[in-house]
């Protein structure tokens, strides 16, 4: 499955600019780019790996030929993600509260960690807009159990219950958050090849969470209200902070367990070959 990073990008600039740049390359190595440059050549990569014959057409063909096909991956992912919206929304109501949607509880679960949403001047500002929340703010729903430790504000942090719904009605099956499963289909994780949870995927799910507790109705990357797009990317730079790394590992392995418990990943040679490329991330970014 290609990274789920590229749910959010401009795909007429994504594959220009990879163009272009498979040209520069040839002068300068990838290391020499800046994080976000070789994030995005990376997604570039994955994307044209992912088509068979595809970086042949992009490369052979005219200008025209790139925007065309750019504006075409762009249709289908807006129609991926507009569904995973749309279903996602109206589960999570369900999954909060047998009574239904209850205000206080999704008001509780997008407070912003170190805030008391049971203080009533908090309440207030946040339920009117004066306290705005910004996309690099943590929210009470991504920590386990929806408690923050100011202490460690990595206690918890992206193991929440609702997440883990998130992402199984997302990439397994709606019917595999309930205990019995239900589905008669294979999920996209199945469909797609995919055999472990990727750190973009993780950021992804978190998004449409915080969209579906969320009183907006239409899901915008560039809304204002939630600062979608900006609160997508903040996770997704914890995540591939090489500082971070081994709370990082930690995490992916248990999302893995959770997710896809039989997965290869879990493996004690792929363990070996992940703690090498984070020693190879460090070394080409100059960290130790």
């Amino acid at each position: 499955m290609v990274d789920i990073l590229v749910i959010l990008c401009n795909y007429p600039a994504l594959l220009t600019a990879g163009i272009l740049r498979l040209e520069e390359l040839q002068d300068s190595p990838i290391k020499n780019y800046p994080a976000d440059v070789r994030q995005e050549h990376r997604v570039f990569l994955e994307l044209v790996d992912s088509y068979p014959g595809l970086l042949d057409r992009l490369t052979n063909g005219k200008d025209e030929d790139i925007i065309h096909v750019g504006e075409l991956m762009g249709k289908g992912v807006s129609g991926a993600r507009g569904d995973n919206t749309k279903t996602l929304k109206s589960a999570v109501l369900k999954w909060l509260s047998d009574r239904g949607f209850n205000h206080e509880v999704t008001g509780v679960l997008l407070c912003p960690a170190g805030l008391d949403w049971s203080n009533v001047e908090t309440k207030q500002n946040l339920k009117s807009g004066e306290t705005a929340v910004r996309g690099d703010q943590w929210l009470m729903f991504l920590y386990a159990g929806y408690v923050y430790d100011p202490e460690d504000p990595w206690t918890g942090l992206l193991r929440s219950e609702i997440l883990i719904f998130g992402f199984k009605h997302v990439f397994t099956s709606p019917s595999s958050v309930d205990r019995e499963p239900k589905a008669t289909r294979s999920g996209n994780t199945y469909l797609h090849g995919m055999k472990s949870v990727t750190k973009a995927s993780l950021a992804y799910i978190a998004m449409q969470v915080q969209f579906s507790l969320s009183s907006l109705s239409v899901f915008s990357c560039t809304d204002t209200v939630m600062d979608s797009k900006n609160f997508y990317h903040s996770i997704l730079d914890l995540l591939e902070d090489p500082d971070e790394s081994q709370e990082v590992v930690d995490l992916m392995t248990l999302w893995t367990c959770c997710i896809f418990p039989n997965s290869s990943s879990l493996h004690a040679l792929s363990k070996i070959r992940e703690k090498c490329a984070i020693l190879q991330e460090r070394s080409a970014t100059g960290t130790t």
